[in-house]
């Protein structure tokens, strides 16, 4: 995992995100002005043999690529990190920087995207160029269950895990919060599963699209169905 960490910190190969996130990390927000942003690609963050790897869509300009750390210091991360202590798996409710002392017991986090894309919106080319990293990352980590927080990441979460040879079902399962898809693996383990949530976001949030008893419900399903993670 070092290694593929390194990759990913040193990777510039999209110019688009790179000039994006070096511009955001040299003007800033106001409300962050005194602050030095990360403005480098993110990793993945949590155990390397997680039960549950939970997959996002990308960085946040202000968030993650402020921090340097996945889901860190946005409300999406604070609304995550929240429903995860309570659920016994995040050592404290609120992550405001990578040396807050948070720590995941069970779980790990990860973005399909690695750079923070203008809009929040990669395209297909940068998606595409990220996607080597979760099948690495996924490879490693080989969990028995895979939380997608919105449709790109579970797009992206089957194509990794079809790429590792885990057999997607017929018709190819759909997104849905609460989606649950079952996926055979070819090595005889038991099967892996998918689960699907609305990501955290503040348009999903601030709407009641998506409420902390909504979350709870996937994350615990993903918790119990991996045999009950938490912290010790």
């Amino acid at each position: 995992m070092a290694a593929l960490d390194e990759r990913i910190l040193a990777c510039r190969a999209c110019p688009r995100l790179v000039a994006w996130r070096e511009e955001v990390a040299l003007t800033r927000r106001a409300s962050y002005a005194d602050e030095d942003y990360w403005g480098r690609p993110i990793t993945g963050f949590g155990p390397v043999r997680p039960a549950v790897l939970i997959v996002g869509l990308a960085p946040a300009a202000h968030g993650a690529n402020r921090t340097g750390r996945v889901f860190t210091g946005d409300r999406s991360g604070d609304w995550l990190f929240a429903s995860l202590h309570r659920l016994g798996m995040a050592s404290q409710a609120r992550s405001v920087s990578r040396d807050d002392g948070l720590a995941l017991v069970g779980v790990r986090v990860t973005a399909a995207v690695r750079c923070a894309p203008p809009g929040n919106a990669p395209t297909p080319g940068e998606r595409d160029a990220c996607a080597p990293y979760l099948v690495e990352e996924v490879a490693i980590c080989d969990p028995p269950v895979v939380v997608a927080l919105g449709g790109f990441a579970w797009q992206s979460a089957l194509r990794a895990l079809g790429a590792l040879g885990d057999a997607i079902p017929s018709p190819r399962p759909r997104f849905g919060h609460g989606a649950e898809a079952r996926l055979t693996r070819p090595d005889g383990a038991p099967d892996r599963i998918l689960l699907g949530s609305y990501h955290p976001s503040q348009q999903n949030t601030f709407t009641g699209r998506l409420t902390e008893p909504m979350l709870d419900a996937v994350l615990g399903r993903a918790r119990d169905l991996a045999g009950g993670p938490g912290v010790a």
